[in-house]
């Protein structure tokens, strides 16, 4: 059953990463014609860095480190005797990081009338383009489908066990 709890555990990682991934891609669209912000100068687009977190706490082991497990059984269980171990369960965590895209900068839009234009009419406008946050949306969207799929899986196997 650990198998089981570690690839829901696995899954639901993905699925947050999913969700953060999103939630940057839909503040690049909301922000597209944004050209002051608070830093001054246009908004840049973010994007989320995925790296494996320092520390890996799995979602079983939150409340406490260790556990205790029945052996798995063997030749040696025959005689009825059922044996239980400690072991630690580890499960490599991965965290986003929001940050602003070295590559993102921003173009400029002849447009004198505009509050932020400088003295020659031209303003600076992100340089976001929908179509990419777009396939990035879907790219999220799809992981996060797969990630559902695979918790949905996880589950029925453990439904199917528990009716043995």
């Amino acid at each position: 059953m650990s198998g089981l709890f570690n690839s829901i555990e696995i899954s639901a990682t993905g699925m947050t990463l999913q969700r953060q991934k999103m939630d940057v891609v839909s503040q690049n669209i909301a922000n597209v014609d944004t050209t002051r912000t608070d830093k001054g100068g246009p908004y840049r687009r973010r994007r989320v860095m995925v790296a494996a977190a320092e520390e890996a706490v799995p979602f079983k082991n939150m409340i406490s480190k260790s556990r205790t497990e029945l052996a798995r059984t063997d030749v040696g269980h025959l005689g009825g005797t059922v044996r239980s171990r400690q072991e630690t369960i580890e499960v490599a965590r991965a965290e986003g990081k929001e940050v602003e895209d070295p590559a993102s900068s921003y173009r400029l839009v002849h447009d004198p009338g505009h509050p932020d234009a400088d003295e020659k009419g031209f303003v600076k406008v992100p340089d976001i383009e929908i179509i990419n946050e777009m396939v990035d949306m879907i790219s999220a969207s799809r992981a996060y489908e797969a990630n559902t799929t695979a918790v949905l899986a996880a589950k029925e196997m453990a439904k199917n066990a528990l009716s043995i």
